[in-house]
């Protein structure tokens, strides 16, 4: 008698529940141990789960569109009992799928925005095409020059003046959770002016090391590692609120915005940020960035973060207020552009007028769990660490 197994959303699942976008297999299929079997979106990453076992699928319980909790049982398979392959059948995976291989949800979303499946680079196991490739595809011809008119996508219509754009998934979620945040936490934000120019000649000197080692060296990277010590300052705002108690982490897990254009954005995380060189910081902010920008972000590289820089200033905003936490965190540094000032400091026992590299830096806390001097007092020692960089 062949055995049974559970199929179950991932338990390490970031915080918001997932939905089933499609299947990639069909009951009665045969799959190989860590094959792809479904693919979950949540507002943060698309994501295969792979199967636990060679089998074959013999029951789905949660089907396209259905909300998956972490835990939850998307299905089931039965060990042992392969099924024949007939000659003309798929072979073990690792030649590329022809269209009427495709999961229901790269067929539709392939017809609805006119798309060649040959002119899509699969990044699936054997080179299968995704649900997220074809998103990455429709981005890029969003984005690239004209040459001619693409196809109009059916999901938007456009009568008497107003183009009606249907929400997806994603912009639903993310707005669900800034709801969420700002219904259950009171934000409040303070703002500090901070000068770049120590970090600027820092850049200057050791941007070119860094790259040859494989690390591009970004203004981020120094954030981050700003962020790290202002936590000694005020380890407060490196927690979450519960409403008995306040969890205070030991480890600062520093979620990084990053835009994905009209998609929304996606907050991938660098881990224990406190125990990284700037070397480090800057060769695991190079390699997060990229894989979020291609679509190839895990659920593990979104998951448990304390905190979130949002460098907002890259698009232009000066200061952004409130930007909102990201839930369940209890605080967001928001970093405005950096642009060419005219301040005044004291040069020689004289007031100087001089241009610096100048940006407002912003401290957006849950009043729960943060007080305003905790939160002067970590705004006050970031700026420090930025101005006075490798004067230690």
């Amino acid at each position: 008698m062949s055995d049974t197994i559970d199929i179950k959303v991932p338990a390490e699942q970031e915080g918001t529940k997932a939905i089933v976008r499609s299947w990639l297999v069909k009951v009665g299929d045969r799959v190989e141990l860590d094959g792809p079997l479904v693919e979950l979106e949540t507002d943060k990453v698309t994501q295969e789960v792979p199967s636990p076992a060679a089998g074959v699928l013999t029951e789905i319980l949660l089907d396209t569109d259905d909300e998956a909790e972490p835990g939850a049982i998307l299905g089931r398979m039965t060990l042992g009992a392969a099924r024949e392959e007939n000659a003309n059948g798929p072979d073990n995976g690792h030649a590329p799928v022809p269209v009427t291989g495709l999961s229901p949800a790269v067929r539709r979303a392939i017809k609805e925005h006119g798309i060649d499946p040959a002119t899509i680079t699969g990044t699936g196991r054997g080179g299968r095409i995704t649900r997220a490739d074809v998103d990455k595809a429709v981005a890029e011809r969003a984005t690239a020059p004209a040459s001619a008119p693409a196809p109009s996508a059916p999901a938007s219509t456009s009568a008497g003046g107003v183009t009606t754009i249907p929400h997806d998934r994603m912009r639903l979620a993310i707005a669900q959770n800034m709801l969420h945040s700002v219904t259950v936490a009171p934000h409040v934000t303070a703002v500090f002016e901070c000068d770049f120019s120590a970090v600027m000649a820092h850049r200057d000197r050791h941007k070119a090391a860094f790259e040859k080692d494989g690390a591009k060296l970004t203004f981020t990277a120094y954030i981050l590692a700003a962020c790290a010590e202002a936590m000694k300052a005020a380890p407060a705002v490196n927690s979450r609120w519960s409403d008995d108690r306040l969890e205070i982490f030991d480890d600062v897990n520093i979620g990084v915005g990053t835009a994905l254009g009209d998609k929304g954005l996606i907050v991938p995380v660098v881990r224990r940020v406190q125990d990284l060189s700037l070397q480090g910081i800057a060769k695991r902010l190079s390699e997060l960035t990229a894989r979020a920008r291609e679509g190839k972000l895990s659920g593990g590289d979104v998951a448990g973060g304390t905190f979130t820089v949002s460098n907002h200033g890259v698009s232009g905003s000066l200061v952004a207020a409130p930007i909102i936490i990201n839930q369940p965190q209890s605080a967001i540094l928001g970093v405005g552009k950096l642009e060419k000032r005219v301040v005044a400091r004291e040069a020689g026992g004289s007031d100087t007028i001089q241009i610096r590299p100048m940006c407002y830096v912003s401290l957006t806390i849950d009043h729960r769990a943060i007080d305003g001097h905790q939160t002067n007092a970590w705004l006050t020692r970031f700026v420090e660490t930025i101005e006075n960089w490798g004067e230690a």
